[in-house]
């Protein structure tokens, strides 16, 4: 019995590790510290990993429309400086005619052309 209360008044191993290092409060305060700052901060690691993924997806935009940018400017230089294909692009485009000509636009219904190409 009396080795019963022994073991009962003698602390704990683990315990001990609790009170000495993880209850200690300065082991508490940096970890409330890097909680807060991990997710609470405005500038925590959840906003910066955002806002990189934002930076990747706008640099991938900014590549396409260069891209599309030098395209549609090489169509313009060839536009100006050819007069039939500015005549042809603005016929096909924006439906312009000569004086004394008749433009017939022929619109198919392409429902029906699918319908009977089928056997």
């Amino acid at each position: 019995m009396e080795n019963l209360i022994k073991e009962i008044k003698k602390p704990n191993k683990t315990l001990r590790f609790l009170k000495k290092y993880v209850l200690n409060k300065y082991v508490i305060t940096i970890f409330l510290f890097l909680v807060w700052m991990v997710f609470f901060d405005n500038c925590s690691f959840l906003v910066i990993n955002e806002l990189d993924s934002n930076i990747a997806k706008n640099q991938k935009e900014l590549i396409h429309y260069k891209s599309e940018y030098e395209k549609n400017n090489a169509f313009y230089v060839k536009l100006m400086n050819n007069k039939s294909a500015k005549e042809r692009f603005a016929r096909e485009n924006y439906f312009m005619k000569k004086p004394n000509e008749e433009i017939f636009i022929i619109v198919v219904d392409s429902s029906n052309i699918a319908k009977s190409s089928q056997p």
